[in-house]
């Protein structure tokens, strides 16, 4: 039977694993150009990038996992039952029991890595995405300048310009600067030959301090604007101190443990809900997979994964609504596996207890 056990279990994991890397190719994909297109807002730096999504890939992973697994079991065991295979391992002595019990020993693995990314390695990993993006918060519009472009570093309010840039950043030649009033109607133009960045010593505020240029300050549409000439002039580029933000994927599991605050206990109960429903969907795959030749090899796929959406979307609610203080603690998510792992028994044994029930009745009868 080890021979048997090594061969279910391989053509799962073939299968999770060119699932899985599908799907994260997919969701890293669409992540990235997200991130692609801050980068290109001047949000953050291009440099951080990659590094961005490396941090993230454990929050990946951390979800992807249980799905490649349920479709892995759903497309290997469906495959083996079209081309008899299972019923050569059933003839062979092979009982439903001990079919279950081996892949669920197989999923254990998957089972500890979830849990591993779920409560350790992905909120350490959002941590450090955390500081990346207080940096750039904290950086000015002179660290993220690229030369040739026009950038937004404002919401709209002001659009900075530069020819060229030295490599430290520090010097910047051919400055064009576009600036609307407060009011959203006067608008401020700066043009300027070079500029460099000035930090005060005693409050750390940052200045732009332009040179050999002129300001062109009025309303778009009017003649009276106000020139000035000048030979230095000083913009100031950020305040002192720089806000933070905190992602509430980053706070480490001890500290969700310690809190009483409800939306920290709801994100505890999720991370410690992603490593259960590995065993749970493995007890629903090994059943929804078996499949009757005459209809096709992908069509049990459509309700299996109809039964996954509800199982993960039933978490999430049950997390929203732990949140809101809807359902006591003790409870939690609980209730949301104790349904799936109830359609998942009944699904793999309700039939042979039903029979079962039937024979006993019959039994009782004729005696």
């Amino acid at each position: 039977m080890s021979i048997v056990f090594r061969y279910l279990i391989r053509q799962i994991m073939v299968s999770m694993l060119a699932v899985s890397g599908i799907l994260l190719l997919v969701f890293m994909s669409g992540r990235f150009i997200k991130y692609l297109a801050s980068a290109a807002e001047g949000e953050i730096a291009a440099g951080v990038l990659f590094s961005i999504m490396a941090y993230r890939f454990p929050g990946f992973l951390e979800l992807i996992l249980p799905l490649g697994l349920f479709i892995g079991i759903l497309l290997a065991y469906g495959r083996m039952y079209l081309e008899s295979e299972m019923t050569v391992l059933f003839a062979c002595g092979l009982s439903d029991k001990q079919l279950l019990a081996k892949t669920l020993i197989g999923s254990l693995p998957v089972m500890l890595v979830v849990g591993s990314m779920s409560l350790f390695v992905s909120p350490w990993g959002m941590k450090q995405v955390e500081g990346i993006f207080n940096e750039a918060r904290k950086a000015t519009e002179f660290e993220m300048l690229a030369p040739g472009r026009f950038q937004d570093f404002t919401s709209g309010s002001r659009v900075t310009y530069t020819e060229a840039l030295s490599e430290d950043k520090r010097q910047l030649q051919g400055v064009f600067i576009a600036e609307y009033d407060r009011n959203g109607q006067g608008v401020t133009l700066i043009t300027a030959e070079s500029g460099s960045q000035l930090i005060d010593q005693d409050t750390g505020s940052r200045f732009l301090i332009l040179e050999q240029g002129g300001r062109y300050q009025g309303l778009p549409g009017n003649l009276d604007y106000n020139v000035t000439r000048f030979e230095a002039y000083g913009l100031k580029i950020q305040s002192g101190e720089a806000g933070s933000r905190e992602l509430d994927e980053g706070v480490s599991t001890m500290s969700l443990w310690n809190s009483t605050d409800p939306d920290d206990r709801a994100l505890l109960h999720w991370r410690i809900s992603l490593p259960l429903i590995v065993p749970i969907v493995t007890l629903l795959a090994v059943r929804l997979s078996r499949v009757n030749p005459r209809q096709g090899r992908f069509f049990h796929l459509l309700p299996a994964m109809l039964v996954y959406i509800t199982y993960l979307g039933l978490l999430i609610v049950a997390r929203d609504a732990l949140a809101d203080g809807k359902v006591p603690e003790w409870l939690g998510m609980l209730w949301v596996h104790a349904i799936f792992l109830a359609l998942g028994l009944w699904l793999q044994f309700g039939s042979a207890w039903l029979n079962r029930r039937r024979l006993e009745k019959e039994a009782q009868a004729h005696a």
